[in-house]
């Protein structure tokens, strides 16, 4: 499978601002995933100059499926968007694989999406790190890096909504508000504030949230195995 994410993927692009980011999924032959040399990602970039990449550049991204099963797993937020993504590319394998979301879902997942809000945050406001080596023009205009801060409204958002009804919506609901972070429509203390409610509501969607506690290993194991065979078998 494949799909386009970042902030197209959300609903806030800027065309004349942003690249292209592709991800996607492969299985790779039995000896790169059972031998000596395994293999578990695909990267390539047409930009990686100073400054950033521009609105015509492409950066891919390919995990092996084990890869990003081990990452949706553990609720890392960019792993589980594969899940609610318009797909560019599928096949009967992802399809397959793709019908069983539930597995992957617990509510400790909220962790990992507070988390990575949370420090953004913090290297937002300066207390972590540096803000961002690359858009320094946001910083000197706005006063703050305004496309870090609309990635920090959405991760909030996505953490509430994903407690809540076991989904991530792609694009976002709010796909206007994050726009209008993103030009720099709200201060600093704004977005720090609505930061903080969203957070609020994440954690008690999360108190209520009618996903498990944890997530069905054995049920990812077996769905891993017979995914893997099937594709293998039917290649041969």
């Amino acid at each position: 499978m494949a799909c386009i994410g970042g902030s197209q993927a959300h609903g806030a692009k800027l065309g004349e601002t942003d690249d292209t980011d592709w991800y996607g999924l492969y299985i790779p032959p039995p000896h790169k995933l059972l031998g000596l040399e395994r293999e578990e990602h695909f990267v390539f970039t047409t930009g990686g100059e100073v400054g950033g990449n521009g609105p015509l550049d492409v950066d891919v991204c390919l995990y092996t499926l084990t890869k990003w099963a081990g990452l949706a797993a553990k609720g890392n937020p960019s792993a589980l968007h594969f899940f609610f993504m318009p797909l560019q590319f599928t096949t009967k394998t992802w399809d397959y694989f793709s019908t069983r979301p539930e597995i992957f879902l617990a509510k400790g997942h909220v962790e990992p999406f507070l988390g990575f809000a949370n420090d953004q945050m913090k290297r937002l406001l300066g207390q972590k790190g540096q803000k961002n080596v690359h858009r320094a023009e946001l910083e000197n205009k706005f006063g703050y890096d305004t496309k870090y801060a609309m990635h920090i409204v959405r991760l909030y958002g996505e953490a509430k909504e994903l407690m809540g009804s076991g989904r991530i919506t792609l694009p976002r609901p709010n796909r206007e508000e994050l726009i209008e972070i993103r030009l720099g429509k709200y201060t600093l203390a704004e977005i720090r504030e609505l930061s903080l409610q969203l957070e609020s509501e994440a954690r008690a969607a999360q108190s209520t949230s009618p996903l498990p506690d944890a997530v069905d290993r054995d049920a990812i194991n077996r769905l891993l195995a017979d995914t893997h065979l099937r594709f293998w078998n039917a290649n041969k």
